[in-house]
């Protein structure tokens, strides 16, 4: 069946109940794409029978790179969260994860283009995450183009931090600088999603809707939609663990973003710069089926981020090995800690 706003996912287009009931659909993506569309959300079995063995591939593949023992001393009171990210550059379990090819099929059914996956969490404890919208880390144009994939490497119960979202979230608008009355492109700084955080609390005030919490068994995935509001409960329990893996992704003929580090009216734009994990290749940024012009690329860089041009994010690693040690991106530390911090960009 045709889609009169090709622009739109299937499962955020106001033709869904239309669309949905194309006979080409199977009957579970159907089931699915009904969730997705209503709640935001949608609970499968991750579809892979070696997943099992590949999770605990993974932990003891990353295990190593964490302490435990500094974070159930003070990282769990102050809300640390220990992470690796994008380790499907270096294992072999979190690339097939993240570019499962049944994931991949089920997603393409569910917004009506090829998904394109971008970026790996590996989590071993809970997030405790403040509740957050994807869109203002990752965002596309066409908008909503974009979806998240978590998946319990391991059970989850209230006590060791399951995830928590705000059912039909999805469907609230998607909020930029613009609506805050805020200009990324005049700070000094990179901006953070601490500046949305009041406006989601007094979202949800105002919305009335109350949280759910996901208690999954081990194999068992969430797929969210790119603005459902989403966060980590509280683990109560430090002494356990929580393994999970999250997958970022996009969708073809897109252009990507940062939305809180751009002001595409005031010239800025931070297009991402990303590679497709399941083909390697480099995911350039599209409109209307069309490549973007190389000079407006560069031409639209936020002040504030043409330091990335030079940035080499092993060499940083080698000389600041604590940042390595903590799993954390090097991108991601200098920008929210490094530049503060005077850290050497080269050993």
């Amino acid at each position: 069946m045709n889609h009169p706003l090709p622009g739109v996912p299937l499962v955020e287009s106001p033709f869904f109940r239309r669309l949905v009931d194309d006979p080409a659909l199977p009957p579970s993506v159907r089931t699915v794409a009904r969730s997705l569309a209503t709640q935001g959300y949608a609970l499968i079995e991750f579809p892979d029978p070696a997943f099992s063995g590949k999770a605990e591939a993974v932990k003891a593949a990353l295990g190593g790179r964490f302490d435990f023992d500094a974070w159930r001393t003070s990282g769990h009171r102050d809300g640390v969260s220990l992470r690796v990210r994008d380790a499907w550059r270096f294992n072999q379990e979190v690339r097939d994860i993240a570019a499962n090819p049944a994931i991949l099929t089920l997603l393409g059914q569910l917004y009506g283009r090829r998904a394109r996956p971008f970026q790996t969490l590996n989590f071993p404890v809970g997030t405790q995450q403040h509740v957050h919208s994807d869109t203002v880390h990752f965002h596309s144009s066409p908008e909503r183009f974009m979806c998240g994939v978590w998946v319990a490497m391991e059970d989850v119960d209230e006590h060791n931090g399951p995830l928590m979202y705000y059912p039909g979230s999805h469907r609230w608008t998607v909020y930029g600088n613009e609506h805050l009355g805020l200009c990324s492109a005049d700070r000094e700084d990179l901006p953070t999603q601490a500046l949305y955080e009041p406006m989601w609390r007094a979202l949800v005030e105002e919305h009335g809707v109350q949280p759910q919490t996901f208690h999954a068994k081990k194999g068992q995935a969430l797929i969210w939609a790119a603005n459902l509001l989403h966060g980590g409960a509280p683990q109560l329990d430090a002494m356990r663990t929580r393994w999970s893996q999250v997958t970022h992704y996009f969708f073809e003929d897109c252009a990507y973003y940062v939305p809180m580090m751009s002001d595409p009216f005031f010239g800025s734009i931070a297009f991402r710069d990303l590679t497709d994990i399941a083909t390697g290749e480099p995911m350039s940024h599209r409109y209307a089926g069309r490549a973007l012009p190389e000079k407006f690329l560069e031409d639209s860089v936020p002040p504030n981020m043409r330091w990335m041009a030079d940035f080499d994010a092993a060499l940083y690693l080698a000389a600041n090995p604590d940042v390595a040690a903590a799993g954390m991106g090097a991108m991601e530390h200098y920008w929210l800690h490094g530049r503060r911090e005077g850290r050497k960009l080269r050993p």
